[in-house]
């Protein structure tokens, strides 16, 4: 009795699959309930190409054919990264399922999975020891200043665009717009929002040295974030308005040396990230 007991419990928590190294050429993966394939998603998978982070694709077998409800990104990675159709990957083989079963298992294979956040995600690269993790952590904490998930004095919650202007900017880019973050509102959490820095951050690169620190620190000190985020708003959404509202308050009343607000939208320079030079600021 306990066994036929476990063998139904077994039965009804563990699927009625079966593996096999199947060549990608014998699949088929143009199911109506599909999305289409991004081929851009598929580049960039493809240039960041890892074995380890590679899961078994889910197929059902009707008739003889293998038709793949989840992983079709998968297959044309491996095929681009291959150079082959030919080459071979793990299915999770289903053979008990009706099309419609299949199109309900994609609709909501990702209904009630728990996405991680990017606070989660950096520190999971820190424990592997990844590089540009471990320089921006390093970089936040020579601050006194600490990466959070959630808005404390002295801390900045803003991780995917810490990591975004590191990657785009570099090192240095980075580096100068927490120091004129912090030099110029004292690093009060609201000052590391996302706009906020990616406002300053597209700042600093663009004017590079024609960009006063003492003289920004100075104008855009005498106002509160609030401020300038209302300002902000006003005139266009996300960290552009930012970029904007401070080129204003940074450019008022000056006769001469001006920046021309045209270089916000001109200058796409990208800076390769070289942490070595020591800071030299105002």
């Amino acid at each position: 009795m306990h066994d036929a007991i476990c063998e139904r419990a077994f039965h009804q928590f563990v699927p009625q699959v079966h593996y096999e190294l199947i060549p990608i050429k014998n699949l088929v993966s143009n199911q109506n309930y599909q999305r289409n394939i991004s081929e851009k998603h598929v580049q960039k998978a493809a240039a960041h190409f890892d074995i380890y982070q590679i899961n078994p694709v889910k197929v059902s077998r009707r008739d003889g054919i293998n038709y793949v409800f989840n992983g079709q990104h998968t297959i044309e990675i491996v095929a681009l990264v291959s150079g082959s159709r030919e080459t071979p990957v793990w299915f999770m083989i289903y053979d008990d399922l009706e099309y419609t079963q299949e199109a309900d298992i994609f609709a909501n294979q990702l209904k009630y999975t728990k996405s991680l956040v990017p606070y989660e995600i950096f520190m999971a690269n820190i424990e592997a020891g990844n590089n540009n993790q471990l320089m921006i952590k390093s970089l936040v904490e020579s601050y006194d200043l600490t990466i959070a998930k959630n808005m404390h004095p002295g801390t900045i919650c803003a991780v995917a665009t810490l990591e975004n202007i590191y990657e785009k900017y570099g090192f240095h880019v980075l580096d100068r717009t927490i120091y004129l973050i912090v030099g110029t509102w004292e690093g009060i959490p609201q000052s590391f929002s996302a706009n906020m820095l990616n406002g300053v951050a597209r700042l600093v690169n663009s004017y590079g040295e024609d960009l006063k620190d003492e003289l920004f620190k100075e104008k855009l000190g005498r106002l509160s974030i609030k401020e300038i985020a209302r300002t902000a708003r006003d005139r266009r959404n996300g960290s552009l308005g930012f970029s904007e509202a401070i080129l204003n308050v940074y450019n008022s009343k000056m006769q001469k040396n001006t920046l021309a607000i045209t270089k916000l939208y001109s200058n796409k320079g990208v800076r390769p990230a070289n942490p070595l030079t020591e800071k030299n600021y105002g």
